[in-house]
């Protein structure tokens, strides 16, 4: 089991990393902290040595990636209705989110890690396809869809507002 230092310092450097995947795969804040909750006791629990801080950083990636993706497949969270849906208002994305963002967020699954981790963590491919478990090509292909499919939408945006 690791120190509360060791956690502290944890939480410190990668906390806003683990929070933004979170909202990229969850799209809710109340999820998002228990995900984060869940990330950082794991990572408390694991008793194994990093090999180094990419290392380290890597796997928080990894399990925060897991853990939101068990979530969304849980038996709760597929047979519950939002709050919001039982009262009929939407729930939108705060006006200071750029429509970058919310082209990101309306990306398929699987094409949000990849873009998430090459623009915001700068990986690069080959270090993407490591976390996430694919060959390096599959990565370099889920980024230029990824590109286009953004580009596609922020040129609809642009020509709509």
């Amino acid at each position: 089991m690791r120190s509360e230092e060791d956690a502290n310092r944890a939480v410190d450097f990668y906390g806003d990393t683990v929070r933004r995947i979170c909202m990229i795969h969850l799209k809710n804040m109340t999820d998002t902290e228990d995900i984060f909750q869940t990330v950082f006791l794991k990572y408390v629990l694991h008793t194994a040595p990093f090999d180094s801080p990419e290392h380290e950083k890597a796997w928080i990636i990894r399990v925060t990636v897991n853990a939101c993706k068990d979530l969304l497949k849980s038996f709760f969270h597929t047979r519950t209705v939002p709050l919001d849906a039982l009262t009929e208002t939407s729930q939108e994305i705060p006006e200071d989110y750029s429509e970058v963002l919310e082209a990101v967020l309306a990306l398929p699954e699987k094409y949000k890690d990849p873009i998430y981790l090459h623009y915001y963590e700068g990986y690069t491919a080959e270090e993407i396809g490591r976390i996430l478990h694919k060959n390096t090509n599959t990565v370099y292909t889920l980024l230029t869809r990824a590109r286009q499919m953004l580009k596609t939408r922020l040129k609809g945006m642009a020509e709509d507002g």
